[in-house]
Parts: C-alpha cells; sequence; structure tokens
C-alpha cells in the first residue's frame, strides 16, 4: 500500500471518528436537556402546589383575624357602654349639642383607648402574593428557556443534523384565560383594575 493511501485512510478513519464522538456528544447534550427539562416541569408543578397553599392558608389566617377582632371588638364595646346611657356629668337633658341623652357613654369612647384591628396578617398576605407570583415566574422562565435550547439544537445547523426527529418538548406554560385571550387577539382593553 501506497505511503498517500495509508494517510488518506487514516484521515478518513479519523474524520469519521470525530463526527461520530461529535454525533455522540449532541445526542447525549439533547437527551441531558430533555431530562432537566422534565426535572424542571416538576419544580413547577411542585412551586405552583405550594404557592397556592401559601396564599389559601395565609387568607384564611387573614380571615379568621377579622373575624375574631370582629367578635371581641363588639363584646368589649357591649360590655362597657351597655350601661352608660346617662348624661356626662354636667350635661343637661337635652344631651351635649342637642344630641340625646347617653352621651356619657360616647364620652367614655371618646376618651378611653380602644383596641386597634392589627393589619399585618393583611400585608403579610399581600408580600407573599407577591413573592410567590415572583417566585413562580422565574421557575417558569427557566423551563421556556430551556425549551427554546432544545427548540435551537431541533432547528439549527449542524446539531438539527442529528435533533430534528427528536420530539418536541410537551410544554404549555400555566397563565390565566385573560391572558391567553389577550395573546390570542393581540387586544388588552380592559385597563381597570376594579
Amino acid at each position: 500500500m501506497k505511503k498517500g493511501a495509508i494517510i488518506g485512510l487514516l484521515l478518513v478513519v479519523i474524520l469519521g471518528a470525530g463526527l461520530a464522538i461529535w454525533a455522540i456528544g449532541v445526542s447525549n447534550d439533547e437527551k441531558q436537556l430533555v431530562n432537566r427539562m422534565d426535572a424542571q416541569k416538576e419544580v413547577v408543578d411542585m412551586y405552583f402546589d405550594k404557592m397556592w397553599k401559601i396564599l389559601q392558608q395565609k387568607a384564611g389566617v387573614a380571615e379568621a383575624s377579622k373575624e375574631a377582632f370582629k367578635d371581641i371588638y363588639v363584646g368589649i364595646m357591649e360590655g362597657r357602654y351597655s350601661g352608660d346611657t346617662g348624661p356626662v356629668p354636667g350635661e343637661t337633658t337635652g344631651g351635649m349639642l342637642g344630641l340625646p341623652t347617653g352621651g356619657a357613654a360616647l364620652m367614655k369612647w371618646v376618651q378611653e383607648q380602644n383596641p386597634d384591628f392589627d393589619q399585618s396578617v393583611f400585608t403579610d398576605l399581600q408580600n407573599s402574593i407577591e413573592t410567590e407570583r415572583n417566585g413562580f415566574f422565574v421557575e417558569q422562565k427557566k423551563l421556556t428557556d430551556m425549551n427554546r435550547q432544545h427548540e435551537d439544537m431541533r432547528d439549527l445547523f449542524p446539531s438539527s443534523i442529528i435533533c430534528k426527529n427528536r420530539p418536541a418538548f410537551e410544554y404549555i406554560p400555566i397563565t390565566s384565560s385573560k391572558t391567553k385571550e389577550v395573546s390570542k387577539t393581540g387586544n388588552e382593553d380592559d385597563v381597570d383594575l376594579f
């Protein structure tokens, strides 16, 4: 065998081996990406579940706090002032400024320290809504970006040589019906928040 033929054959073998190694690498990269997307989809689902449980339970606590305060406040007010129907000392029977008698209860209410409703549970709920929604967005964004990378591998040369017939990743972002309608029509006319 001639020296040139041996060198040519050696180059073909090296080139073939290089292409095979490249193809195996691209195939493995695609499979690893699909596995990461599957795992990230589970993270998105778990995050959504966690988010709604936190928000529902905090909303329940806020509602229970409101109802408990209402019960306590009504009881305190009724207990304090139910027997005070007489005039304020020095008041005439016509009441202050012509108001009916019973001004003693009103004066007591004005002068005394009354319980305040603690708004912190509602503030905490508002903060949780924003925090959890932002966290959920971040997790979905990661999955969306991975899906874009996978589509690039399927569509762009040279990786499309290996990946074009691989199935697309089944991913539907979690959004509201309103968002889907706006995206479909391109119209968002409802700008009134309340």
